[in-house]
Protein backbone atom coordinates (compact mmCIF):
# COMPACT_ATOMS: atom_id res chain seq x y z
CA UNK A 1 0.00 0.00 0.00
CA UNK A 2 2.74 2.48 0.99
CA UNK A 3 4.81 1.74 -2.12
CA UNK A 4 1.81 2.29 -4.36
CA UNK A 5 0.99 5.63 -2.73
CA UNK A 6 4.45 7.19 -2.31
CA UNK A 7 7.19 5.52 -4.36
CA UNK A 8 10.95 6.05 -4.19
CA UNK A 9 12.91 6.57 -0.95
CA UNK A 10 9.82 7.77 0.93
CA UNK A 11 8.12 4.45 0.26
CA UNK A 12 11.09 2.59 1.77
CA UNK A 13 10.98 4.75 4.91
CA UNK A 14 7.25 4.26 5.41
CA UNK A 15 7.48 0.52 4.72
CA UNK A 16 10.23 0.27 7.35
CA UNK A 17 8.73 2.40 10.11
CA UNK A 18 5.08 2.71 9.21
CA UNK A 19 3.16 5.98 8.84
CA UNK A 20 3.02 6.29 12.62
CA UNK A 21 6.04 8.30 13.85
CA UNK A 22 6.15 6.38 17.14
CA UNK A 23 8.64 3.59 16.76
CA UNK A 24 10.37 1.33 19.21
CA UNK A 25 13.55 2.74 20.70
CA UNK A 26 12.63 6.35 19.95
CA UNK A 27 11.28 9.09 22.23
CA UNK A 28 8.56 11.16 20.54
CA UNK A 29 7.60 14.36 22.33
CA UNK A 30 3.86 14.85 22.10
CA UNK A 31 3.22 17.00 25.15
CA UNK A 32 3.90 20.32 23.43
CA UNK A 33 1.21 22.99 23.07
CA UNK A 34 1.06 22.29 19.34
CA UNK A 35 -0.27 18.76 19.56
CA UNK A 36 0.20 18.14 15.84
CA UNK A 37 4.01 18.66 16.01
CA UNK A 38 6.21 15.75 17.10
CA UNK A 39 9.93 15.83 17.87
CA UNK A 40 11.58 12.40 17.95
CA UNK A 41 15.05 11.35 19.13
CA UNK A 42 16.65 7.92 19.27
CA UNK A 43 17.07 6.70 22.86
CA UNK A 44 20.44 5.27 23.76
CA UNK A 45 19.55 4.37 27.35
CA UNK A 46 16.71 5.17 29.75
CA UNK A 47 18.28 6.33 33.00
CA UNK A 48 15.17 6.92 35.12
CA UNK A 49 11.38 7.06 34.81
CA UNK A 50 8.79 7.71 37.50
CA UNK A 51 5.57 9.52 38.27
CA UNK A 52 6.12 11.91 41.14
CA UNK A 53 3.35 13.53 43.14
CA UNK A 54 3.12 16.27 40.51
CA UNK A 55 4.31 14.99 37.14
CA UNK A 56 5.81 12.29 34.95
CA UNK A 57 9.63 12.44 35.02
CA UNK A 58 11.79 10.79 32.37
CA UNK A 59 15.57 11.03 32.02
CA UNK A 60 17.34 9.27 29.17
CA UNK A 61 20.54 9.43 27.16
CA UNK A 62 20.63 10.28 23.44
CA UNK A 63 23.75 10.06 21.28
CA UNK A 64 23.10 13.45 19.65
CA UNK A 65 21.83 15.54 22.57
CA UNK A 66 23.33 13.71 25.53
CA UNK A 67 21.18 13.43 28.65
CA UNK A 68 17.62 14.69 28.29
CA UNK A 69 15.07 15.58 30.97
CA UNK A 70 11.37 15.28 30.10
CA UNK A 71 8.48 16.37 32.29
CA UNK A 72 4.94 15.31 31.34
CA UNK A 73 6.12 14.24 27.88
CA UNK A 74 7.86 17.54 27.08
CA UNK A 75 11.63 17.93 26.69
CA UNK A 76 12.81 20.41 29.32
CA UNK A 77 16.52 20.35 28.55
CA UNK A 78 19.26 18.47 26.77
CA UNK A 79 22.90 18.25 27.76
CA UNK A 80 23.97 19.53 24.34
CA UNK A 81 22.21 22.91 24.38
CA UNK A 82 20.77 23.54 27.87
CA UNK A 83 23.27 26.33 28.50
CA UNK A 84 21.54 28.59 25.97
CA UNK A 85 18.29 28.84 27.92
CA UNK A 86 19.93 28.86 31.35
CA UNK A 87 22.30 31.71 30.45
CA UNK A 88 19.74 33.84 28.64
CA UNK A 89 16.91 33.59 31.17
CA UNK A 90 19.44 34.46 33.88
CA UNK A 91 21.65 37.18 32.43
CA UNK A 92 19.03 39.09 30.45
CA UNK A 93 17.37 40.25 33.70
CA UNK A 94 20.48 40.24 35.90
CA UNK A 95 22.42 42.51 33.56
CA UNK A 96 19.42 44.81 33.11
CA UNK A 97 19.24 45.61 36.85
CA UNK A 98 21.79 48.03 38.33
CA UNK A 99 22.26 46.00 41.52
CA UNK A 100 20.76 42.47 41.39
CA UNK A 101 21.64 41.38 44.90
CA UNK A 102 18.62 39.28 45.90
CA UNK A 103 17.18 36.79 43.40
CA UNK A 104 14.18 34.44 43.47
CA UNK A 105 13.89 31.52 41.06
CA UNK A 106 10.43 29.96 40.69
CA UNK A 107 10.68 26.44 39.30
CA UNK A 108 14.02 25.39 37.88
CA UNK A 109 14.46 22.35 40.12
CA UNK A 110 16.99 20.93 37.66
CA UNK A 111 19.41 23.59 38.96
CA UNK A 112 20.46 25.13 35.65
CA UNK A 113 19.26 28.66 36.37
CA UNK A 114 20.72 28.47 39.87
CA UNK A 115 24.06 27.49 38.34
CA UNK A 116 24.09 30.58 36.13
CA UNK A 117 22.75 33.07 38.70
CA UNK A 118 25.45 32.07 41.21
CA UNK A 119 28.06 33.24 38.66
CA UNK A 120 26.95 36.87 38.69
CA UNK A 121 29.36 38.88 40.87
CA UNK A 122 26.66 41.19 42.27
CA UNK A 123 24.26 38.46 43.40
CA UNK A 124 24.39 37.92 47.15
CA UNK A 125 21.46 35.61 47.85
CA UNK A 126 19.34 33.21 45.80
CA UNK A 127 16.10 31.49 46.76
CA UNK A 128 14.94 28.54 44.67
CA UNK A 129 11.24 27.75 45.02
CA UNK A 130 10.50 24.35 43.43
CA UNK A 131 7.24 22.50 44.03
CA UNK A 132 8.52 19.03 43.07
CA UNK A 133 11.38 17.91 45.30
CA UNK A 134 11.97 14.84 43.11
CA UNK A 135 13.17 17.03 40.23
CA UNK A 136 15.89 18.43 42.51
CA UNK A 137 16.89 14.99 43.78
CA UNK A 138 16.99 13.38 40.35
CA UNK A 139 18.91 16.26 38.82
CA UNK A 140 21.62 15.88 41.44
CA UNK A 141 21.85 12.17 40.63
CA UNK A 142 21.49 12.07 36.84
CA UNK A 143 22.20 15.65 35.67
CA UNK A 144 25.31 16.68 37.62
CA UNK A 145 26.25 19.25 34.95
CA UNK A 146 23.02 21.08 35.87
CA UNK A 147 23.17 20.68 39.63
CA UNK A 148 26.49 22.33 40.48
CA UNK A 149 24.71 25.47 41.69
CA UNK A 150 23.09 23.58 44.56
CA UNK A 151 26.47 23.66 46.30
CA UNK A 152 26.56 27.47 46.42
CA UNK A 153 26.44 29.11 49.87
CA UNK A 154 24.31 31.86 48.31
CA UNK A 155 21.43 29.42 47.77
CA UNK A 156 18.38 28.67 49.91
CA UNK A 157 16.01 25.96 48.63
CA UNK A 158 12.30 26.14 49.43
CA UNK A 159 10.12 23.21 48.37
CA UNK A 160 6.64 24.54 47.72
CA UNK A 161 4.36 26.59 45.52
CA UNK A 162 6.07 29.66 44.05
CA UNK A 163 2.98 31.85 43.89
CA UNK A 164 2.20 31.21 47.55
CA UNK A 165 5.81 31.88 48.49
CA UNK A 166 5.73 35.29 46.80
CA UNK A 167 2.55 36.27 48.63
CA UNK A 168 4.45 35.80 51.90
CA UNK A 169 7.56 37.65 50.68
CA UNK A 170 6.37 40.89 49.12
CA UNK A 171 8.81 43.63 48.20
CA UNK A 172 11.87 41.43 48.84
CA UNK A 173 13.58 40.68 45.52
CA UNK A 174 15.57 42.58 42.93
CA UNK A 175 15.14 39.92 40.26
CA UNK A 176 12.63 37.07 39.89
CA UNK A 177 13.13 34.38 37.25
CA UNK A 178 10.29 32.00 36.43
CA UNK A 179 11.66 28.78 34.93
CA UNK A 180 8.33 27.31 33.94
CA UNK A 181 7.10 24.52 31.67
CA UNK A 182 4.66 25.24 28.85
CA UNK A 183 1.23 26.74 29.70
CA UNK A 184 -0.60 23.44 30.13
CA UNK A 185 -2.39 21.92 33.08
CA UNK A 186 -1.32 23.33 36.45
CA UNK A 187 1.31 25.54 34.77
CA UNK A 188 -1.30 27.67 32.99
CA UNK A 189 -1.54 29.92 36.05
CA UNK A 190 2.11 30.96 35.57
CA UNK A 191 1.12 32.70 32.32
CA UNK A 192 -1.89 34.60 33.66
CA UNK A 193 -2.38 38.09 35.09
CA UNK A 194 -2.73 37.14 38.80
CA UNK A 195 0.70 35.48 38.68
CA UNK A 196 2.30 38.52 37.06
CA UNK A 197 0.69 40.71 39.70
CA UNK A 198 2.25 38.45 42.37
CA UNK A 199 5.63 38.85 40.66
CA UNK A 200 5.34 42.63 40.75
CA UNK A 201 4.32 42.65 44.41
CA UNK A 202 7.31 40.47 45.38
CA UNK A 203 9.79 42.85 43.75
CA UNK A 204 11.61 45.75 45.32
CA UNK A 205 11.23 49.15 43.59
CA UNK A 206 13.03 48.95 40.25
CA UNK A 207 12.90 45.16 40.25
CA UNK A 208 12.86 43.08 37.07
CA UNK A 209 11.55 39.66 36.08
CA UNK A 210 12.17 37.14 33.32
CA UNK A 211 9.96 34.24 32.27
CA UNK A 212 10.13 31.45 29.72
CA UNK A 213 8.33 32.84 26.68
CA UNK A 214 7.66 29.94 24.26
CA UNK A 215 8.65 29.93 20.58
CA UNK A 216 7.24 32.07 17.78
CA UNK A 217 7.08 29.34 15.10
CA UNK A 218 4.26 27.46 16.82
CA UNK A 219 3.13 29.63 19.76
CA UNK A 220 2.95 33.18 18.38
CA UNK A 221 -0.64 33.78 19.49
CA UNK A 222 0.23 32.59 23.00
CA UNK A 223 3.26 34.90 23.07
CA UNK A 224 1.20 37.91 22.03
CA UNK A 225 -1.38 37.11 24.70
CA UNK A 226 1.35 36.67 27.32
CA UNK A 227 3.05 39.95 26.41
CA UNK A 228 -0.34 41.65 26.61
CA UNK A 229 -0.86 40.28 30.11
CA UNK A 230 2.59 41.48 31.16
CA UNK A 231 1.98 44.97 29.74
CA UNK A 232 -1.20 45.26 31.77
CA UNK A 233 0.90 44.87 34.94
CA UNK A 234 4.40 46.28 34.24
CA UNK A 235 5.36 49.66 32.73
CA UNK A 236 8.22 48.13 30.72
CA UNK A 237 7.88 44.80 28.88
CA UNK A 238 10.07 43.33 26.16
CA UNK A 239 10.60 40.03 24.37
CA UNK A 240 13.91 38.36 23.48
CA UNK A 241 14.82 35.25 21.50
CA UNK A 242 17.46 32.52 21.36
CA UNK A 243 18.31 29.36 19.44
CA UNK A 244 17.82 26.05 21.25
CA UNK A 245 18.11 23.01 18.97
CA UNK A 246 16.26 20.52 21.16
CA UNK A 247 13.11 22.69 21.43
CA UNK A 248 10.34 22.71 18.80
CA UNK A 249 11.36 24.96 15.92
CA UNK A 250 14.83 25.39 17.41
CA UNK A 251 13.72 28.63 19.05
CA UNK A 252 12.85 29.84 22.55
CA UNK A 253 11.81 33.27 23.78
CA UNK A 254 11.87 35.23 27.02
CA UNK A 255 9.45 37.78 28.46
CA UNK A 256 11.25 40.42 30.54
CA UNK A 257 9.51 43.09 32.62
CA UNK A 258 10.50 45.92 34.94
CA UNK A 259 8.74 47.98 37.58
CA UNK A 260 10.88 50.96 36.56
CA UNK A 261 9.85 52.97 33.47
CA UNK A 262 13.53 53.80 32.95
CA UNK A 263 14.66 50.22 32.32
CA UNK A 264 16.01 49.54 28.82
CA UNK A 265 16.39 45.79 28.44
CA UNK A 266 18.01 46.16 25.03
CA UNK A 267 21.11 47.84 26.41
CA UNK A 268 22.61 45.88 29.35
CA UNK A 269 23.69 47.84 32.40
CA UNK A 270 26.47 45.35 33.09
CA UNK A 271 28.60 44.46 30.07
CA UNK A 272 30.89 41.49 30.65
CA UNK A 273 34.31 41.68 29.00
CA UNK A 274 35.62 38.79 26.91
CA UNK A 275 37.89 37.86 29.80
CA UNK A 276 34.99 37.83 32.25
CA UNK A 277 32.78 35.77 29.93
CA UNK A 278 35.54 33.16 29.85
CA UNK A 279 36.08 33.25 33.63
CA UNK A 280 32.34 32.78 34.24
CA UNK A 281 32.26 29.83 31.84
CA UNK A 282 29.59 31.32 29.57
CA UNK A 283 29.09 29.74 26.16
CA UNK A 284 26.14 31.61 24.59
CA UNK A 285 25.48 34.92 26.35
CA UNK A 286 27.54 38.00 25.46
CA UNK A 287 26.71 41.73 25.53
CA UNK A 288 26.20 41.61 21.74
CA UNK A 289 23.91 38.58 22.01
CA UNK A 290 21.98 40.41 24.75
CA UNK A 291 21.28 43.36 22.44
CA UNK A 292 20.60 41.25 19.35
CA UNK A 293 18.14 39.00 21.19
CA UNK A 294 15.54 41.79 21.10
CA UNK A 295 15.66 42.21 17.32
CA UNK A 296 12.52 40.45 16.10
CA UNK A 297 11.50 39.52 12.59
CA UNK A 298 8.61 41.51 11.11
CA UNK A 299 6.08 38.68 11.34
CA UNK A 300 6.85 37.92 14.98
CA UNK A 301 7.38 41.50 16.14
CA UNK A 302 3.90 42.67 15.23
CA UNK A 303 1.67 42.60 18.26
CA UNK A 304 4.53 41.86 20.66
CA UNK A 305 6.02 45.31 21.11
CA UNK A 306 4.17 48.59 20.71
CA UNK A 307 7.34 50.61 20.13
CA UNK A 308 8.48 48.30 17.32
CA UNK A 309 9.48 50.94 14.79
CA UNK A 310 11.13 54.25 15.56
CA UNK A 311 12.12 53.67 19.16
CA UNK A 312 13.79 50.37 18.38
CA UNK A 313 15.74 52.02 15.56
CA UNK A 314 16.66 54.91 17.86
CA UNK A 315 18.10 52.47 20.39
CA UNK A 316 20.17 50.85 17.66
CA UNK A 317 21.44 54.21 16.43
CA UNK A 318 22.45 55.29 19.92
CA UNK A 319 24.31 52.03 20.46
CA UNK A 320 26.11 52.20 17.12
CA UNK A 321 27.04 55.85 17.48
CA UNK A 322 27.96 55.96 21.16
CA UNK A 323 31.55 57.03 21.52
CA UNK A 324 31.83 57.70 17.79
CA UNK A 325 32.30 60.90 15.79
CA UNK A 326 28.58 61.23 15.02
CA UNK A 327 27.19 64.31 16.79
CA UNK A 328 24.09 63.92 18.92
CA UNK A 329 22.01 66.25 16.73
CA UNK A 330 22.47 63.91 13.75
CA UNK A 331 21.00 61.04 15.75
CA UNK A 332 18.08 63.23 16.82
CA UNK A 333 17.50 64.23 13.21
CA UNK A 334 17.49 60.59 12.16
CA UNK A 335 14.93 59.82 14.86
CA UNK A 336 12.72 62.73 13.72
CA UNK A 337 12.83 61.40 10.16
CA UNK A 338 11.76 57.92 11.32
CA UNK A 339 8.76 59.38 13.14
CA UNK A 340 7.42 61.10 9.98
Amino acid sequence: MACERYGGDMAKVIDQFGVDSFKKGWYSETGTISGDIVTSVLIDKILHHEKSKYQDILIFNCNVFGRILCLDDVIQLSEKDEFVYQEMVSFLPLNSHPKPQKVLIVGGGDGGVVREVTKHPLVESITLCEIDERVIELSKKYLPFMATGFESPKLTVHVGDGAEYMKAHQGEFDVIITDSPDPKGAAICLFQKPYYESLKQALKPGGVIASQGEGFWFDLDIIRELVGVAKSVFPVVDYATSYVGSFPGGHLGYVVCSTSPNTNFRNPVHKFSTKMLKELGLRYYTPDVHRAAFALALFSGRGIRTEWGALAMMTTLLWMCSGSIYPVFEIKNAFSTLQK
